[in-house]
């Protein structure tokens, strides 16, 4: 009987103990400075991302490509389109306009996006690959017209699995309350 309970003390304590050591690497704390980095092709992703910006007192940064999309461009059911041909190029990268110089001073980057074709669009991987976010947790956000952001997620850790990503979030019609309960379970308010 005294072999059992030491063996349920030792358990007990290796749980208690992994338990403080992730709660150790919890990455967002409540004073945590955050970037809300976007980009959106036709202002839906920009809505979503004003309201997580209000939610979390974060810093709006628009990732703007350096020649805009057209609405021809946009065409996702003409293959000869800009954004066909790029995401069906997984090397693509599309210029950007600016550069977010200062993503140094960030804890917390949260990355949105419209899902295009099941994943984020390829400037998203420009604005990643033009930063240096090692150390930084990045928490996805998207706008989509029927796809979930399951896939997108994954492709974005599987792509950049050095980084330190959380889970994502679809944001279609989210009003400001449920963007705060998100945000609220994620640890990141101010």
């Amino acid at each position: 009987m005294k072999q059992i309970f030491m063996a349920l003390a030792l358990l007990c304590g290796v749980t208690l103990t992994a338990c403080a050591q992730k709660q150790k690497t919890q990455p967002m704390t409540h004073d945590a400075k955050i970037l809300v980095a976007y980009f959106s092709a036709t202002g839906t992703t920009a809505e979503a991302a004003a309201k997580l910006a209000r939610v979390t007192g974060g810093e709006l940064f628009a990732v703007t490509p350096r020649q805009a999309y057209t609405a021809a461009d946009l065409d996702w059911h003409d293959k000869q389109s800009r954004s066909s041909v790029e995401m069906n190029d997984e090397k693509a990268r599309p210029a950007l306009k600016t550069k977010k110089t200062d993503v140094a001073a960030y804890d917390v980057v949260f990355i949105g996006y419209p899902i295009w074709w099941g994943v984020a669009p390829r400037i998203i991987n420009t604005f990643i690959e033009s930063h240096d976010l090692k150390g930084k947790t990045l928490v996805p956000f998207a706008t989509s017209g029927g796809s979930g952001i399951g896939p997108s997620v994954k492709a974005l850790k599987a792509a950049y699995p050095s980084l330190q990503w959380t889970e994502g979030r679809l944001l279609n019609r989210a009003s400001e309350s449920d963007i705060r309960t998100w945000v609220e379970k994620l640890g990141c308010l101010r």
